[in-house]
């Protein structure tokens, strides 16, 4: 059975409820955050009840997200996790607070919870930490700071009962960096083994395409990201490119996920249609490729959605889409019932 499943955050549909309404309702789903330099500008106690309470909050909203995916049809329950549910889990300045025991009873609670939740209600699960975590960087800091940002995901992936055998659990990474496919091999052996169990590896729209990934196939899965390639290559890639079949063949029977997003909205207020094929040259005659990097709030390009959806045969498919939810919603009714 194919899956298709949003990213991180979600968004309510909103019929009669106000505009607070409806900030409250996505609030209790959502994760909350602060910043290092509020913390530091209060008191220990003050931080640490503050810390405590966000992290409160985040478990409980990531249950009730759960909760609500559960409620999607079999083929719609795929989550993307937020990276921001234990705010400087990887920072030095709150390794202390992260340490005390009370704290950490809490929070390997609250995440068996959350993988318990998900493997009742079948629900897909992955991570994605951000594009600071540039293990192949030249700069050895960089890379000790990425390292320490992967194993802060890989403990949250230990911690809800996963990361035990090859792909049960998918956390995924650009290649990035000067180093590149070098410094990813060089830093392979200090990944703990739930990190190596987890990792995969997404081509990106500038620098490290498909072919790059590939040469790391031999470690870790590819996830293909059509709308990196498309910008990357200058045209679409085949569903039944070889690579394909290369990057299928990465994920050793467990069923492969990729990416998909489209450029956004604001091309159809220059002359593009949403029933035509985006053809790079002929937009690159009114934008820069910079202007297709961002994502789309919906996927409102007929032509795209046709394309992807000729991949679910053998794909999942995580939506990269602002409108979250409510984009993959539109998909499934429009593509796929």
């Amino acid at each position: 059975m194919y899956r298709i499943g949003f990213a991180c955050m979600y968004r309510h549909p909103g019929h009669s409820e106000s505009l607070k309404e409806l900030e409250a309702i996505e609030r209790s789903f959502n994760p909350r955050s602060t910043t290092l330099r509020w913390l530091n500008s209060v008191s220990q106690e003050v931080a640490r009840e503050k810390l405590s309470g966000i992290i409160e909050h985040n478990l409980a909203a990531q249950l009730r997200l759960l909760e609500y995916v559960g409620t999607l049809p079999q083929s719609m329950r795929m989550l993307r996790l937020s990276s921001d549910l234990l705010p400087f889990y990887s920072h030095p300045e709150a390794a202390e607070f992260y340490r005390q025991t009370e704290v950490r009873n809490s929070i390997e609670a609250g995440f068996a919870k959350i993988g318990e939740h998900a493997r009742a209600l079948a629900i897909r699960l992955s991570l994605h930490p951000g594009q600071y975590c540039v293990l192949g960087s030249d700069k050895p800091q960089v890379v000790e700071n990425s390292l320490a940002e992967f194993e802060y995901h890989a403990d949250m992936i230990r911690m809800m009962g996963f990361g035990r055998q090859f792909q049960d659990f998918k956390c995924n990474v650009h290649i990035a960096g000067r180093l590149g496919i070098e410094g990813i091999r060089a830093v392979w052996p200090r990944l703990s083994q739930e990190a190596r169990n987890s990792i995969t590896f997404e081509n990106e729209e500038k620098t490290y395409g498909v072919d790059d990934c590939l040469q790391l196939a031999d470690l870790a899965p590819v996830v293909l990201d059509i709308h990196h390639c498309w910008i990357n290559e200058d045209h679409y890639i085949d569903p039944h490119d070889s690579r394909v079949a290369q990057i299928i063949d990465s994920w050793h029977g467990v069923r492969p996920t990729m990416h998909y997003s489209q450029p956004p909205e604001s091309l159809m207020e220059i002359g593009f249609s949403a029933n035509e094929k985006l053809e790079m040259p002929i937009l690159l005659e009114k934008v820069s490729k910079r202007d297709l990097y961002s994502h789309s709030k919906r996927m409102w390009n007929h032509w795209t959605n046709l394309y992807a959806r000729e991949f679910l045969d053998r794909f999942d498919i995580m939506f990269e889409a602002k409108d979250k939810n409510l984009a993959t919603r539109d998909y499934y009714r429009d593509y796929l019932v």
